[in-house]
């Protein structure tokens, strides 16, 4: 698992070490950050989202907010496009005639599709099915992810431990491979569990 740090005589410093621990902590500080942070990337492109909300619009009417809702339900919590980008795209929808704003209570606006927003969908069917299966697999893949959250944050733990303890400066020789022991047999645990 850990080639090459292990055991004594392994003839590791200090700063090679303090490295690893810097490294491998911050690696699992980056994979925490993506699974968490899948929300706010990009996902689809103009197009591709103007094919989403127009499908979802098709399917029952709806307003902004209702839509970025919709989205992310789809995809598990995994994406939810901004406003900055819906809003955008429901008046390019309406300017090209494939939805109509409906009268509706407040000050959000409604839309239905068109008949024309119909019939571009009913053309790019195959499209559209590939892009909610996307958001289907988006979701997927986040239930997968969130299945290993505590491996993930057991191991950074580790890495910052390890870290933390480098950073001090009072590890000697036989702290580093009292340390090496204690991984290699957390490791060697893992490998026999059923």
């Amino acid at each position: 698992m850990f080639h090459g740090m292990h055991g004594r005589g392994c003839g590791h410093r200090r700063g090679q070490w303090q490295q690893f621990a810097t490294h491998f902590a911050s690696r699992w500080d980056e994979a925490r950050r993506e699974r968490g942070g899948g929300r706010r990337g990009r996902v689809f492109d103009g197009g591709e989202l103007r094919l989403v909300l127009l499908k979802l619009i098709a399917d029952e009417p709806r307003h902004g907010y209702e839509l970025i809702r919709a989205v992310e339900e789809l995809s598990g919590g995994a994406y939810a496009p901004s406003p900055g980008v819906v809003y955008p795209t429901l008046t390019m929808l309406d300017e090209m005639g494939l939805v109509d704003e409906q009268r509706s209570e407040g000050a959000r606006k409604r839309f239905a599709a068109t008949d024309e927003g119909r019939a571009h969908l009913a053309e790019r069917q195959g499209e559209v099915e590939a892009l909610f299966a996307r958001l289907a697999e988006l979701g997927a893949h986040r239930a997968r992810a969130a299945g290993g959250a505590p491996i993930g944050r057991a191991m950074g733990n580790l890495g910052q431990a390890i870290a933390g303890r480098m950073s001090r400066g009072d590890f000697t020789e036989d702290t580093l491979h009292d340390a090496a022991a204690l991984i290699d047999e957390v490791a060697q645990k893992i490998e026999r569990l059923k």
